[in-house]
Formats: structure tokens, sequence, C-alpha cells
């Protein structure tokens, strides 16, 4: 008898796929009211896509709701400085897009002190650790990361997890996080702690690049031993060895910190409320609320012809619950 191999618990970083939309040329739609309405519904195909190609078992998505209210902006205040506030018309698609994802059978989650990235992390510890406690068969089915994101891929665990670029249909796993940028999936937080992430706005160690990064952290899997080590610095090959202990111990202080802002927290408390094993249903995809997706379609004014044209989409998208 043939075995069914289990589904992977997809988490999705909704961020990307909303501002995607957003700033993309080629989505540009404005409700009856002469409103923007691009962000919304570039997540909201998004999102249909996306159930109808997976037929998840179980899925979560989660929100950015902390840009300069993190914790990471109280750590260091220049902390993604590079970005702006949401306007009102985005503000409320992105609300939009929060009810959309409860009304489609999904578990949304967003808190106005971690990050989404933290959100997913522990997402993925939880399911992990409700496996293995229920001692499930199956403890090694995949965690899939659907993002773009290269940080992310500090959470992949065994060589069943992957990131996925839905868009680009591009799935990565941990041997191809090694090929690409030259250190293991868990040793990225080290990484950026050395050469920083301008993306992020975060420091790093001045005079520290990628390639001298990696050859520090093939020596030395952690930031912590490598401080440890700095006098060994001297004797590797990479250029600028002979100085790099020295530099290393001059901008110590800014390379824990790089670290601390780029490492995703795996035990956040809010919003997640400390459900037990028994309780891991809230993260199975439910059978989408078809009015209440109509409502919300109406309320934003998006005209009909497009209101109908996803509602029987919607309509037609196959759910088969667990």
């Amino acid at each position: 008898m043939s075995v069914t191999k289990p589904k992977p618990f997809y988490l999705v970083d909704a961020s990307i796929y909303i501002f995607q939309a957003y700033f993309s040329p080629h989505m540009q739609v404005w409700g009856e009211d002469g409103r923007d309405l691009s962000a919304f519904l570039g997540y909201a195909q998004f999102l249909q896509r996306f159930l109808r190609q997976t037929q998840p078992e179980q899925v979560a998505i989660a929100f950015d709701e902390s840009l300069f209210c993190g914790f990471r902006h109280t750590l260091y205040p220049a902390y993604k400085s590079n970005r702006v506030l949401p306007e009102p018309d985005l503000e409320r698609q992105l609300t939009a897009c929060v009810q959309l994802t409860k009304a489609m059978g999904v578990s949304g989650y967003a808190s106005r002190v971690y990050e989404a990235d933290d959100i997913i992390g522990t997402l993925a510890a939880r399911y992990r650790h409700c496996r293995q406690e229920l001692a499930d068969q199956e403890a090694e089915s995949a965690v899939a990361i659907v993002t773009r994101d290269k940080d992310l891929a500090q959470l992949l665990r065994g060589e069943k997890d992957f990131v996925w670029d839905f868009s680009a249909s591009q799935r990565r796993f941990a041997p191809d996080i090694v090929r690409q940028y030259g250190i293991r999936p868990e040793q990225f937080p080290d990484y950026l702690g050395l050469v920083g992430d301008a993306v992020d706005c975060i420091p790093g160690v001045p005079g520290v690049g990628p390639v001298a990064a990696c050859a520090l952290l093939q020596h030395f899997p952690t930031l912590a031993l490598l401080y440890e080590n700095l006098d060994d610095v001297a004797g590797l090959s990479y250029r600028g060895a002979k100085k790099g202990g020295a530099l290393l111990r001059e901008h110590q202080d800014i390379a824990m910190l790089s670290r601390k802002l780029a490492t995703i927290v795996e035990d956040v408390d809010d919003p997640l409320e400390a459900f037990s094993c028994s309780q891991s249903t809230c993260w199975q995809w439910r059978r989408p609320d078809v009015e209440q997706v109509r409502e919300i379609l109406a309320q934003l004014q998006l005209d009909s012809i497009a209101q109908e044209r996803y509602m029987t989409l919607l309509e037609n998208l196959a759910y088969e619950p667990i």
C-alpha cells in the first residue's frame, strides 16, 4: 500500500507579495471610488494562486506591523530607517489583506513588537516541537517558507525544509544556500553581523566584505567563536587577514549588535498564544467564507467585473477539509 507523502507546513511572508504588487507598474488598480487597490488585489491574486497550487493542509501567514516600533528599532534607531510608514491608502489595503486572509480560511499573525520573520521563526519552531512531542511518524516533514527574503534561510533545519520564491518558482534547500552564499543557513546572523545589510540598515564591520566573512566563518563557525580566537585571524589566507583581528576587535560591539539585529526570534509570545499541540489545528486551512470575501471586495469598491472574476475563481477553488 502506498504511503501518502505529508505536505509541508507553509509559512508565508505576506509583505513581500503585498509590496511587490504595490510598486509594480504592471499592477495598477483603482476602485470605483478612485482609490488605489493595487497592493490588495495583487496580494489577493497571489493568495488564491498559492492555495490553488499547494492545496495546503497546514498554513499560516505573517504580516509586518512593527516598522519603527519593533524591538530592533529600540536596539538600533537607524534600523530600517530607509523605509517610510505606509500612506493611509496603503494602510487601508494592508488591513484589507489581513481581513481577506482570515476570510480565505488561513491563519494570519502580526505584531507591533516583532517582525513577520520572527512570527515565521516561532511558528516553525512550535510546529517542529509539536510533531516531536506527539511522536509523529512524520516528524521530519518539511517546513516551507514562502518568501523572497534571503534572511529567512537561517530557519532551515534538516534536508526537507526549503525557502520558496513562489513568483519565480524557485525552491532553495540548505545545500543551495551553501552553494550560493558559501555559508550554512544557520550562519546567516553571524554573516550579516560581519558584512551588514544595506537593505535593512544593519551596519556590520567596516571593511569586512562577503569574501572575508565567508573565509572567517569557514574557520570559526560562529561570531562568538571568532571573537574567542582573534589572534588566529592573521594566519588565514583571505585578503586583509593580517589586519583582520585588530579590525574585528575595534568593531566588536557593532558586530554583535548587527548579529542580534539579523537574528530571527523563534520564541515570540506576542501575538502567538502559548497553545498546546492539541490546539495546532489553528494552522489548518479551513473552508473559505465566500460571503465574507464578497463583502470585503464590495467594501473596497473593487469594480464589479473584477469582483465577479475573483469570486468565480474562489468558488471553483478546490477545497478538501482535513
